[in-house]
């Protein structure tokens, strides 16, 4: 068996995956991703093939895996590490019986703690002060209090759920929007139900995004929707780069319809050294790290690796995102 490794924080972070990988015995081939369509059909090319991915944010398309397919060593199983799968021709995959794992329920902390340290960096200023300090000068801007204010959580799964529950402890009134709807879990952190999405941006001065991304709702905030918020509200992103027209976010938070952006993912990674964000002070990027602590890495390697190496033996212990 030969399997292809490809997400970083896997590899940088010590911890018992290492050792479980290494004890199937299979042949572990590695690269740094994420790796483009072009360098994935390249590797594909140059080693013959893989029975098993286990990936991150690779762009892993209908030829790649068609690529996979044809290869000596024909591909059996792809295994995300995390659980966005807008990377994944998921589709497609499925229609060649080629089962798509994932890993939920492994990240949501440190994602919503990561959520709250923009939400704060934001509202108190934190790059424009540390900017100041670390260069001899002493600006000071003041900021603003969560107390009291109102958060609109697109997507309550897992994450926003988190979410959610650092709001209460903030005392932040909280209104939500999802598909799926938690009665109980909204009672019990005193969450409204919004109609729409639409609706729970409104009057909100937080939106904070735990969407999934899709041909649906890829740029879902742009400057109409801008428009309809409350100036000066704070747009928080830690799902997906695509969620946002980038270059409206830009100018909103120049105008100040935006009071601030603060994103952990954006649509092109890592960003073009001529991206609008990074002229903008109101505006914070975190490299893709929102789930890569120490603790949040070495659960969703296990679950990946479980996952992975349970399927080729067998072992029905594995998540599997699609059916066919």
């Amino acid at each position: 068996m030969r399997i292809l490794l490809t997400t970083t924080s896997y590899q940088d972070t010590p911890g018992p995956h290492h050792d479980l990988l290494a004890s199937s015995g299979y042949e572990v081939v590695r690269a740094r991703g994420p790796l483009t369509e072009a360098q994935l059909l390249e590797f594909i090319a140059k080693h013959g093939g893989f029975d098993g991915l286990l990936n991150g944010d690779d762009l892993i398309t209908a030829k790649v895996i068609d690529a996979l397919l044809a290869a000596p060593t024909k591909l059996k199983v792809i295994a995300k590490y995390g659980i966005g799968l807008d990377s994944i021709d998921v589709k497609h995959a499925t229609s060649k019986k080629i089962p798509v794992l994932f890993t939920p329920g492994v990240n949501h902390t440190t994602v919503a703690e990561h959520a709250f340290g923009l939400m704060i960096a934001l509202v108190k200023h934190f790059w424009p002060h540390l900017r100041s300090t670390k260069s001899g000068g002493w600006k000071r801007i003041t900021g603003n209090e969560l107390y009291g204010k109102t958060i609109a959580v697109l997507g309550v799964g897992r994450i926003g759920k988190e979410v959610i529950k650092r709001a209460s402890a903030f005392d932040m009134k909280a209104v939500g929007f999802d598909q799926y709807w938690d009665e109980p879990f909204a009672q019990q952190y005193n969450v409204k139900r919004a109609c729409s999405a639409d609706e729970a941006i409104r009057d909100a001065d937080v939106i904070s995004l735990h969407m999934n991304l899709s041909e649906d709702n890829k740029h879902f905030i742009n400057t109409a929707r801008i428009n309809t918020m409350k100036k000066g509200a704070i747009l928080i992103n830690t799902a997906r780069g695509g969620l946002v027209n980038e270059k409206d976010i830009a100018e909103a938070c120049k105008s100040g319809q935006l009071g601030g952006y603060g994103t952990d993912v954006i649509d092109v990674e890592p960003q073009p050294a001529d991206h609008p964000f990074i002229a903008i002070d109101n505006i914070i990027v975190t490299p893709h790290v929102g789930s890569r602590t120490l603790e949040s890495v070495e659960r969703q390697a296990m679950r990946a690796t479980k996952n992975l190496l349970n399927y080729l033996k067998g072992d029905k212990d594995y998540i599997q995102a699609n059916s066919f």
